[in-house]
């Protein structure tokens, strides 16, 4: 039986030991396309062989830049690791200018892409860059389709030299860069080693209720962020099919074709499947209306194993045939797990879905370890509401005393690319410093508490660093003070104060039937449609997930005395957020 210690070993391992008829399926012009483990690593060592023939050499950067996840991407990440050199995901939503800091900083020499958006990102920035060529995975005119490759690389005789080169891949060599957002704007390129995410992918299987070959999964989560990406391997490993997603508002139509049983998910995606059910649900009167609010009420008090004693899980079965069911029904009918990541889920949904008959498992990791650093199990009573579960095996948590949560193990980084300054920064000697702060209970759940860093994530598991949004708004002679908010929310807003004195000038000079005192130039629809211009002049130099999609304005000057600042004039966030809490509730609720 193939060990498998790298990456590229995956397929290998799955063809010896399952050999899937449908390892990877994608949906195109409406017919899902199954590829089958062999067919997936023949087409990587054609993909390896044309590579070879255009000179690609060990260390070589190749990035990839796909919108929707799809067999391409697999095949395309196999066929370039087993080479030797490293895949470089990139984010398909961030600027032009991001990709062309990603793709100098990481060296990148050719670059694949899923869509003609994606392309004409990269035709803005390609001749400022290294890439000697782009291929596509869609048929695009004037670009080069990636079946190319598979033409140049049928006539095998050179598969010694690729043989030879996977050989020579060792368990320690880097395999992949991934790039993350960092305090300075730039983003940091995390290097993973094989052994880094391998280890990561084998010390988190068991946790997962996957049956061989009866498993099905739907995959959508983006497989740049290494979340997916080692569920991806993971599931590679258990010989189960993975269907990719067509989009994110395809879900649910998806989940009707294929049936799944187990999906990951993000804590936003699950407040939009919850927020269109209670919408359908407030359309309901007499009887069914009662019935659905007792539903939920019922659903907001699951804990689990049966705690709340036998008459509650009664009720809980009537709630389930007549109501949850339904919702089961929504995404396929036979879905029971779900893996949560990328940002904290709020307890109450937890329990509703568990109620529902679909478990939420919540797990806590980040980019440079690979990234599981613990998730729940329902099994072997792994599971406790609003932690993020036990320690995978292998890991060791510790928790400083200022409260940060420390990480050892297999899983932690080589460290970050060309900045070995910054790796410094965050390792004490074998240690990783998370930047989360968080406690172990007494049964060994591991709970986050905060953050010690500013930047923060949304509740799409995106991460925002609101000091660079807000000096960016703070250069407009319109905005005073900007404080950017939204951790665990769907979305970055603003609370801005805004600059009283030059906006009376304003009125003055432009439009002199406004009331010039505070409140009249904070309410004022003309001020408040002037500030929105520049809020949107700010997000252009921003990706979609950090732009700011609302702001509310303050009626009053943040000052020392007012307690928004500090003496040094940096601002109190919980404060201010205080302060601020009607504008806050107004933006969120």
């Amino acid at each position: 039986m193939i060990e498998v210690t790298r990456l590229f070993d995956f397929p290998y391992y799955q063809l010896e030991k399952h050999n899937l008829e449908a390892a990877l399926v994608t949906k195109k012009n409406g017919t899902w396309e199954a590829t089958s483990t062999k067919e997936y690593i023949d087409k990587a060592n054609a993909l390896s062989r044309a590579l070879l023939r255009l000179g690609v050499n060990k260390n070589d950067k190749i990035a990839v830049i796909s919108s929707t996840n799809r067999t391409e991407w697999n095949i395309v990440d196999i066929g370039v690791l087993q080479l030797g050199a490293q895949n470089i995901p990139i984010y398909p939503t961030i600027s032009a200018e991001d990709y062309e800091y990603v793709l100098n900083h990481s060296e990148s020499i050719y670059c694949f892409v899923s869509d003609k958006e994606v392309l004409e990102k990269i035709n803005k920035v390609k001749d400022k860059t290294k890439l000697k060529d782009v291929y596509s995975f869609d048929h695009i005119e004037g670009c080069k389709h990636y079946s190319e490759l598979f033409d140049l690389g049928k006539d095998n005789s050179n598969q010694a030299e690729v043989e030879a080169r996977k050989d020579a891949v060792t368990p320690d060599d880097l395999a992949t860069i991934i790039y993350t957002s960092g305090t300075t704007g730039k983003p940091k390129g995390v290097m993973l080693s094989h052994n880094n995410i391998t280890s990561n992918v084998l010390d988190s299987i068991p946790r997962l209720p996957i049956s061989t070959g009866q498993t099905k999964v739907l995959s959508f989560l983006p497989i740049c962020h290494v979340f997916e990406r080692v569920l991806i391997y993971i599931y590679q490993y258990a010989g189960t099919s993975i269907y990719f997603a067509e989009a994110i508002d395809k879900i649910a139509e998806n989940a009707q074709d294929i049936k799944p049983n187990l999906m990951s998910v993000v804590p936003r995606l699950l407040e939009k499947v919850y927020d269109k059910i209670y919408a359908k649900g407030t359309e309901l009167s007499g009887i069914k209306s009662r019935l659905f609010h007792w539903a939920i009420e019922l659903g907001e008090q699951w804990e689990p194993y049966g705690k709340n004693g036998a008459w509650y899980e009664f009720k809980l079965k009537i709630a389930n045939k007549l109501i949850f069911s339904k919702w089961r029904a929504a995404l396929g009918g036979e879905l029971t797990t779900m893996v949560s990541g990328s940002a904290a889920l709020s307890p109450r949904l937890t329990r509703i879905f568990c109620a529902a008959g679909m478990k939420v498992m919540e797990g806590y990791g980040l980019t440079e370890t690979s990234p599981v650093i613990s998730v729940g199990m329902y099994r072997e009573n792994h599971f406790k509401v609003g932690t993020v579960g036990k320690p995978i095996r292998n890991v060791d948590v510790k928790i400083a005393e200022d409260g940060e949560i420390l990480i050892k193990g297999p899983n932690v980084m080589k460290g970050y690319y060309k900045d070995p300054e910054k790796t410094a920064s965050v390792m004490t000697g074998d240690y990783f410093h998370t930047g989360d702060k968080g406690e172990i209970d007494p049964d060994g759940f591991l709970k986050i508490t905060g953050r010690k860093k500013e930047m923060f994530k949304t509740s799409g598991g995106k991460y925002v660093i609101p000091t660079l949004l807000e000096n960016d708004l703070k250069q407009s002679r319109f905005i005073e003070q900007a404080m950017v908010v939204g951790e665990g929310e769907k979305m970055p807003a603003a609370i801005i104060q805004p600059n009283f004195e030059f906006l009376r000038d304003w009125i003055d000079r432009k439009h002199n039937h406004i009331g010039k005192s505070d409140k009249e130039i904070a309410t004022s629809q003309v001020v408040i449609d002037r500030i929105q211009k520049e809020i949107d002049n700010c997000n252009k130099s921003f990706g979609k997930w950090e732009q700011i999609k609302r702001f509310e304005l303050t009626q009053d000057v943040w000052s020392v005395d007012g307690g928004q600042l500090t003496p040094t004039m940096k601002m109190k966030r919980d404060v201010i957020k205080n302060i601020y809490k009607d504008l806050y509730d107004k933006i969120y609720n």
